[in-house]
């Protein structure tokens, strides 16, 4: 038999007061466990007129504070979050059976954190950012390449390429997170932390 925390939930949610260390140590273990991008999330934004989108983004960076991802800053999440700044994340590590989705808003990160972290990518990927108006729609790949190209030229010191100012970070800052783990028969365990007016966790158990 499985062993259990204090609110009779598997022995995996530990007991923690802070969702962010529980976090940690389920992101570590995805680490180890899952073949590929365990950082990978899936991102909800919607714009001002509720309509949703969601696609794959990766964790760049998480803490106390917050959750962080890098983008485009006129692509549509980049354009969505300008207009609505709610979004949700959601984790998804098959290895484990395990999923955590995080409920929060959002807001770019400053300027030295985008550069800081920019300046560790690869120099392709610094270029892409520069040629790649992403979302828009192009007349062909054609297109894309010869910008690519363009950027190169005008760029050719790998060591000096700088950032663009429509390239950033957002950070998500949460307002709930919840854990959920595979059970047998549906009858999965769910724990959900809530952050009250006064900054202080509270967790809940969730029926499956």
């Amino acid at each position: 038999m499985n062993q259990k925390n204090s609110l009779g939930l598997d022995k995996c949610f530990l007991d923690l007061a802070d969702p962010i260390e529980l976090f940690k140590n389920w992101f570590d273990e995805a680490k180890n466990k899952e073949i590929n991008d365990p950082n990978a999330l899936a991102l909800g934004t919607a714009n001002k007129a509720g309509i949703p989108s969601v696609r794959m983004v990766l964790l760049k960076g998480f803490d106390k504070n917050g959750f962080v991802f890098y983008t485009n800053l006129n692509s549509q999440k980049g354009n969505e979050l300008k207009e609505n700044p709610y979004a949700s994340m959601c984790f998804h590590w098959k290895s484990l059976l395990r999923q955590i989705r995080i409920v929060g808003t959002l807001k770019q990160v400053d300027d030295k954190v985008a550069d800081d972290y920019y300046n560790t990518r690869a120099y392709e990927s610094r270029i892409g950012a520069w040629a790649s108006n992403q979302s828009s729609t192009l007349e062909n790949r054609e297109e894309l390449l010869k910008n690519i190209e363009n950027f190169k030229q005008r760029y050719s010191d790998k060591d000096n390429v700088p950032r663009p100012g429509h390239w950033s970070g957002w950070n998500l800052k949460p307002q709930s997170i919840e854990f959920w783990l595979d059970g047998e028969n549906r009858i999965h365990e769910r724990l959900k932390y809530t952050l009250d007016k006064k900054d202080i966790w509270n967790k809940s158990l969730l029926s499956p």
